[in-house]
């Protein structure tokens, strides 16, 4: 989603006031349960400005995650991630217990072409049963990485697949029952970039590292020994300093730098935070040309002011780059307590000497669905204090979470209601929805695009349609549910059994 912003010049260091406690976000008032306020009001102004205990360094080259290699068999390209825990300097001097795919603390960069066969084989080294979520991938729901797929400290998860979508940037991370906002939390989280052979995509920028540019920002949660913090629980702790990184760099008192040797440079920008709402912007308040939203290339680039990106979402931009720029991260809480403030986290220097071509004038052709046929169904997003619901269940265990029962072929636009007062991230597995409208307003802009994740603030209604492709099956399910994990970990999510019609 897309916010207007002053065009003033932002100064770096306004992170440093304290965060007050409440669900900010797009507007959206806490007026919760007498549970939720009592939660809020233990966590208010005793905790720590966000970058109190962050590192002094003043800048620092960006960190690109590695592009991961894969061996081929068959046909089929062979990707191999390793689960393991360690530790990493997230607070500086401090000694973070942490955990990452191929290393320490977050993953690899994987790139696939759609219709090339993959494998992805995941080893387990957690001493936790886990799952891997390819989260945005339309693929079917027994390799899809949900909760049914568990798999257990020491075992080996081999999915097989095709890639079936067109371009795309989509993410990886875990998906355990109970589990999710823990393991993320800890690093656990890589970007998937999905390419194809379109003309779009010809024209853009798509040299990785170079001027392809991976940005997963998260805002973390955690108390001055470097403990890192997950749920109610620990949110609650006085004290907590709420880091943001950038590709695994903590960002708070650093802006990092990046220098273009060309003009035209593309970023990919994801929330991995399990909470926090991230907005990007220009430092000098120029405006950004958004290029794609989670599911593809919108309709044509699209002047916007900012990015909005709740948790889950991702977006990308190109910049034509004559001069050098900045860009800012505006972080506003999701939950009961967490980041807050402004910071200039990449500033980037100007090197190249070549002029690209203009961008197409048309990147994509989305038709907008006519719902008037469509099944109708309402998801309602709620809570009973700490628990969460949708449709009246707590999913917490395979067994007590709602279920929604669809056909191949079917076309559904879903009113989803959110009945409290608290922010919440909605995600859809197995397919891309277009959103229809939001509090009965019509979508402008980039809310035309595809999308697997929006935003629903409290008191809200969000309508959505889509089409279920391709994929059916009798026994496994996909999922719906809140993207602030720690919803997700506390019951609010449900079933989605796509079987043949």
């Amino acid at each position: 989603m897309s916010h207007s912003t002053s065009s003033t010049s932002r100064k770096k260091g306004i992170h440093r006031r304290r965060f007050l406690g409440g669900l900010a976000g797009a507007g959206a008032a806490l007026a919760a349960t007498t549970t939720a306020l009592s939660l809020i009001s233990q966590t208010d102004s005793k905790n720590k400005a966000s970058a109190a205990s962050a590192t002094t360094s003043t800048s620092g080259t960006l960190v690109i995650p590695s592009l991961l290699s894969a061996t081929t068999s068959d046909s089929t390209d062979v990707y191999t991630l390793t689960m393991d825990t360690g530790t990493t300097e997230i607070l500086s001097g401090v000694s973070s217990s942490t955990a990452g795919f191929n290393g320490t603390f977050l993953g690899p960069t994987i790139k696939v072409t759609n219709g090339d066969t993959v494998q992805m084989d995941v080893t387990n080294n957690l001493g936790a049963d886990t799952t891997v979520h390819w989260h945005g991938a339309h693929v079917p729901a027994k390799v899809d990485g949900g909760p049914q797929v568990a798999f257990a400290d020491g075992e080996t998860w081999s999915p097989s697949f095709t890639i079936n979508q067109e371009a795309a940037t989509l993410w990886y991370h875990p998906h355990a029952l109970g589990t999710t906002a823990e393991q993320v939390s800890m690093g656990l989280a890589g970007m998937l970039i999905v390419d194809d052979d379109s003309t779009t995509s010809a024209a853009l920028p798509s040299d990785y590292g170079v001027d392809d540019i991976p940005l997963i920002f998260q805002c973390v949660a955690m108390d001055d020994e470097g403990v890192i913090k997950y749920n109610l629980a620990g949110y609650q702790e006085q004290d907590l300093n709420y880091p943001l990184l950038v590709n695994g760099v903590n960002v708070s008192d650093t802006t990092l730098t990046f220098t273009a040797s060309t003009t035209r440079v593309r970023f990919r920008l994801l929330n991995a935070s399990l909470s926090d709402i991230i907005t990007i912007q220009r430092s000098d308040g120029e405006t950004l040309t958004q290029i794609a939203t989670e599911q593809g290339y919108l309709t044509e680039a699209t002047e916007v002011d900012t990015i909005r990106l709740v948790a889950g979402s991702r977006a990308e931009i190109v910049m034509d780059l004559s001069a050098a720029a900045a860009l800012e991260a505006v972080i506003t809480t999701g939950w009961v307590s967490g980041g807050s403030g402004t910071y200039e986290f990449l500033s980037i220097t100007a090197e190249g000497t070549d002029t690209p071509d203009d961008l197409p004038s048309t990147l994509n052709t989305i038709s907008r669905y006519d719902t008037t046929d469509f099944t109708a169904r309402t998801i309602t997003l709620n809570n009973n204090g700490a628990t969460m619901t949708i449709n009246g269940s707590a999913g917490t265990s395979m067994d007590s979470m709602a279920m929604i029962s669809t056909t191949v072929g079917a076309q559904e636009i879903w009113t989803i209601t959110n009945a409290s007062q608290l922010e919440h991230s909605f995600h859809l597995h197995d397919v891309a929805f277009q959103v229809i409208s939001i509090n009965g307003e019509d979508p402008t802009g980039v809310n035309l695009g595809w999308k697997d994740t929006v935003e629903i603030i409290g008191a809200a209604t969000v309508k959505i349609a889509m089409e279920f492709t391709d994929y059916s099956d009798d026994t496994y399910m996909y999922m719906l549910h809140c993207h602030l994990a720690q919803h997700e970990d506390e019951g609010m999510m449900a079933g989605l059994m796509v079987t043949a019609s």
